[in-house]
């Protein structure tokens, strides 16, 4: 039930290596950096379209034959950006990103220590953090991934942040993570402005409305959650 194989499609063995050695779903998201650093080296290699006005660091990075980052983009890296893949005007890559054959990182987007499996899409003022996109999701305008608790404090003896927990009939899995924002598998969507709290574990095919806060834990996949709320009209007398 919160197996990789629960979540995504993984026969493609590029896709399938970035979850070798995971029991649980989440376990990837403290693997990224290592696989950022596998999938690229310590130089750069731009074999895809970097274009007049866009930003891109000295730091590592892999932008392949086809990709495109677009003006006004920032490339921060390290990230491997995959075939056919778009970082467009004012998206911002951060550090330890992939973005895998056609997946896109849009408009005002930001992502950080993320996945992006093909063909995901985070398009329009999006916050993408410590997160795993499965194949072809698509975020709404405005859906935010949070990836850390508000009272998520640091232990003054230790320095160290309490790790998010995921409850499911009754057992308590500790992730071992103190940041970790969202987990949607494949064909996923979120309506506009959703947000989704730290830990929260969707399955595939399933569709969350717009404006909708959705709580931390795991959400079956084949489902919608919906938001419900009344609305209410009276007349308005001018003056």
């Amino acid at each position: 039930m919160l197996q990789p194989t629960d979540f995504f499609d993984l026969t493609d063995p590029f896709v399938s290596e970035l979850f070798a050695g995971c029991e649980y779903v989440w376990d990837v998201i403290s693997q990224i950096r290592r696989h950022v650093a596998r999938l690229v080296g310590d130089g750069q290699t731009i074999l895809g379209e970097v274009m007049p006005g866009a930003y891109v660091s000295d730091r590592p990075l892999y932008i392949a034959e086809g990709a495109r980052v677009e003006p006004g983009a920032y490339v921060h890296g390290p990230a491997y950006i995959g075939p056919g893949a778009v970082v467009r005007h004012g998206a911002f890559v951060r550090e330890d990103v992939i973005l895998l054959a056609g997946s896109i990182l849009g408009h005002a987007s930001e992502a950080k220590n993320s996945l992006f499996l093909p063909h995901a899409a985070a398009p329009h003022f999006n916050y993408v953090g410590d997160s795993v996109l499965g194949h072809h999701v698509n975020l709404g305008a405005g859906t935010k991934l949070s990836n850390l608790g508000m009272l998520s404090e640091k232990n003054v003896v230790t320095g160290k942040r309490p790790s998010i927990t995921i409850a499911l009939d009754d057992i308590i899995y500790d992730t071992g993570l103190a940041k970790l924002g969202a987990i949607l598998g494949d064909y996923t969507q979120t309506g506009c402005n959703a947000v989704l709290n730290p830990g929260s574990i969707v399955g595939p095919h399933t569709l969350i409305y717009a404006n909708l806060s959705l709580r931390k834990g795991f959400h079956p996949g084949h489902s919608i959650i919906k938001l419900r709320q009344t609305t209410r009209r009276v007349e308005r007398i001018d003056r």
